[in-house]
């Protein structure tokens, strides 16, 4: 068979139903890792619905039990071939969000897929069912088209606590570094820049959460009889937030920001167009920091959120000076940036500005650190080629996501240069109510995944003598 024939099987998988049959199954199952007691449910995934599959693709399947305590085990499965050249490792999350069920709106469901139109409604079906599903879909048809020879080895990894922050992924990773190793990560996750063009991210952003708290005094105080005469905590805490960003959202503290915006990186953000979508909001074009591009500020540049601030009683405000405040902040970060000393920098900034009264709490769990491949790297080349051969459309390539996932596990651990093909977009409701994956995307994903892991047997060895991470 050839390569379009390859995608022809790939497109009539979608076409004929069997992609809905089996997303539809995978989305039934409520696999909530942030809900208590979802341990059978989240290792059934693995089980009964992926390990079956997997094996009659030949795969080896076993599963690994999670480092952390009570975390859900890891899926490793691995395909081999005699003589094969190289290895792709690629990656799922069979976890999803809370499901919310009394959100959604009337006549949807978070476990049933409802198809309305273009969009596939269900929870997974952008986050990460519907993406993991259509690599492992297309897959199989080169390998039905290749009859069976793809000319390189797969190995697959699923987790099923990425929506808790992968508890136990790095460890992993860590401890079975020879299991899991290859020449190219590939895999799929996020949102496409828009939907109607394929988009490739080679990272993502860190996220460095952290509390700013003050505590003044035990319990609240009449504003009447003691306004002007005792520090207000909110006051006190906005303007400490003040001193470290101003009125525009740029940061004003030097050290939270990255050392330099390089060239590739700005020659590659050039051609990307962020928002403008039916479902998207309005860009502040005036926002953060000055002189650059919209892309520029959300891809390249570091950003300060202040998530949630809270003094006193909000919902019930009452008169009186509260003695306490705090605020919940974060800090999405590029490669360049002093993550490792970001809660010394904060201190000393405030300490400098006289705000000795304030404390700073680094958030607990996991972190995902900012990576970014250089987008000159001949696999990045590579699968942007494959991708506009297959489906005719030119590739939006981000250096890195504006979010963040578990990409220093396979980057900065396993060494790997990681390349992202994601199949969703940025209005799918991912976390919230009504989530939902384009029928159209999901098509055309399963064109040019057919076509890009043909062309990983056709060109993949050649690249793998020559690149390093």
């Amino acid at each position: 068979m050839s390569r379009q024939q390859a995608i022809d099987l790939a497109t009539a998988y979608f076409d004929q139903g069997s992609f809905q049959a089996t997303l539809a199954r995978r989305v039934a199952m409520p696999t909530e890792s942030q809900e208590p007691g979802k341990l059978e449910i989240l290792t059934a995934y693995l089980t009964d619905e992926l390990i079956p599959i997997l094996k009659s693709l030949d795969f080896e399947c076993r599963l690994i039990p999670n480092p952390v305590e009570g975390g859900a085990p890891f899926l490793i499965a691995q395909r081999h071939e005699h003589g094969s050249a190289f290895t792709v490792l690629s990656y799922g999350h069979g976890d999803v969000v809370r499901g919310y069920a009394p959100q959604w709106h009337a006549g949807l469901e978070p476990w049933k897929l409802n198809i309305q139109g273009d969009r596939w409604y269900g929870r997974g079906t952008a986050d990460n069912k519907g993406q993991h599903s259509i690599n492992l879909a297309a897959l199989e048809q080169v390998i039905t088209a290749r009859q069976g020879k793809l000319g390189y080895d797969v190995k697959l990894m699923i987790e099923m606590g990425e929506e808790m922050g992968s508890p136990g992924l790095r460890e992993m990773c860590e401890q079975h570094g020879e299991l899991l190793a290859a020449d190219l990560f590939l895999a799929s996750d996020g949102p496409r820049v828009s939907a109607a063009r394929p988009t490739l991210f080679l990272g993502s952003r860190g996220a460095f959460n952290f509390e700013l708290r003050i505590a003044l005094r035990d319990g609240a105080h009449h504003s009447g009889n003691w306004g002007g005469l005792l520090r207000n905590p909110g006051i006190r805490l906005a303007n400490a937030l003040a001193s470290m960003c101003d009125e525009k959202g740029k940061i004003l503290v030097p050290k939270l920001l990255p050392n330099a915006l390089p060239e590739n990186v700005k020659n590659a953000l050039k051609s990307i167009e962020v928002g403008g979508g039916p479902n998207d909001p309005e860009i502040d074009l005036d926002w953060a920091e000055p002189g650059l591009t919209p892309a520029e500020r959300v891809f390249g540049w570091n950003t300060f959120e202040t998530l949630a601030f809270k003094t006193g009683n909000p919902d019930a405000p009452v008169n009186a000076i509260p003695g306490h405040a705090v605020a919940y902040c974060q800090l999405r970060y590029v490669v360049g940036s002093d993550n490792e000393h970001f809660v010394e920098h904060i201190r000393a900034h405030l300490d400098a500005h006289g705000y000795t009264d304030i404390e700073v709490i680094a958030s607990r769990g996991e972190a995902a650190e900012a990576t970014r491949l250089d987008p000159d790297n001949a696999w990045v080349r590579m699968a942007a080629a494959s991708i506009k051969r297959s489906v005719g459309k030119e590739v939006d390539i981000l250096p890195n996501l504006g979010g963040t996932l578990p990409n220093d596990a396979f980057s900065k651990i396993l060494g790997l240069p990681t390349v992202w093909v994601p199949h969703s977009y940025a209005a799918c409701s991912q976390h919230a109510p009504n989530e939902h994956m384009l029928g159209s995307v999901a098509r055309e994903s399963l064109q040019l995944m057919a076509g890009l892991w043909w062309d990983l047997g056709d060109e993949g060895a050649r690249i793998a003598k020559t690149t390093q991470p």
